[in-house]
């Protein structure tokens, strides 16, 4: 039997660590199929989507900067992948490719996974681009009250509350909104590279129950600030996994392994 494709389709992809998440569980499920990356330029991208529709081609995952050029070469969108304004996964069926958005998915069911309990009532939102259209999705279909988002500049935040149904929030407001806010994400690229994002004393007077997620892989200033002062805190792999089993399951039908993909993911 042929070995079929999927693949990651961005720009870098070098540092993924899908390959190795998907390929472990293909290994489990004793599925003959592989996961590649694609590097793919801009100037590359049409002719990068027009190849999904090849045999043997069974999807496709997008990642930065593509994640939202893909639509115009697409079929038809999830009405997820609408709501955020990005495709991350791509399924060919019939003839036609779909595009869909996991991401919000992956990161309801990393919180889920780890606090099954929690109803929040106030999120804050760090950051007004794609990671974070994603996260607001996902804490409204949470049932959250109220979803604020803050950004350096107040008139992206602004559209981008407009947009989906949330409110905007200053960033120099951050001292007195957040002490009254049950969720904080760090949505922004800062804390790849040990950036601040917030003051110590800020993350300080987060209520007590607060739960800080940083989608960053690591364990950032962000996290390590929210263990200091007893805050519970969340980093970014959880929802990669999740994503990353939501896609598996549109591709091939079956649900894939997570202890196997989760530990493939901690390897790296």
């Amino acid at each position: 039997m042929p070995v079929v494709r999927v693949g990651l389709i961005g720009d870098p992809v070098e540092h993924s660590r899908s390959p190795r998440m998907h390929n472990a569980a293909f290994a489990a499920l004793r599925m003959e199929a592989r996961y590649e990356l694609w590097h793919t330029l801009a100037d590359e991208l049409n002719a990068r989507i027009a190849g999904l529709r090849a045999a043997g081609i069974v999807g496709a995952n997008v990642t930065v900067p593509h994640k939202q050029a893909v639509i115009p070469y697409l079929d038809e969108i999830s009405e997820t992948a609408r709501r955020i304004g990005a495709v991350n996964t791509i399924i060919p069926h019939d003839g036609r490719l779909i595009g869909d958005n996991t991401d919000a998915y992956g990161f309801r069911a990393s919180i889920l996974e780890r606090y099954p309990d929690i109803t929040p009532q106030r999120a804050v939102v760090l950051g007004a681009g794609g990671a974070a259209r994603a996260v607001i999705v996902a804490l409204q279909e949470m049932g959250t009250r109220e979803v604020l988002i803050a950004n350096r500049t107040l008139a992206r935040a602004q559209d981008l509350a407009v947009e989906l149904g949330a409110k905007a929030t200053g960033w120099d407001d951050l001292s007195f909104t957040l002490r009254s806010t049950d969720v904080l994400v760090n949505a922004t690229a800062l804390g790849w590279h040990d950036e601040e994002v917030l003051p110590d004393d800020v993350i300080a007077d987060l209520p007590p129950q607060a739960l800080l997620v940083d989608l960053t892989y690591r364990d950032t200033p962000f996290l390590q600030s929210a263990r200091r002062h007893n805050r519970r805190g969340l980093d970014g792999l959880g929802m990669l996994i999740h994503q990353g089993v939501r896609s598996f399951e549109l591709w091939f039908g079956v649900t894939p392994p997570l202890g196997v993909m989760t530990a493939a993911a901690l390897t790296g």
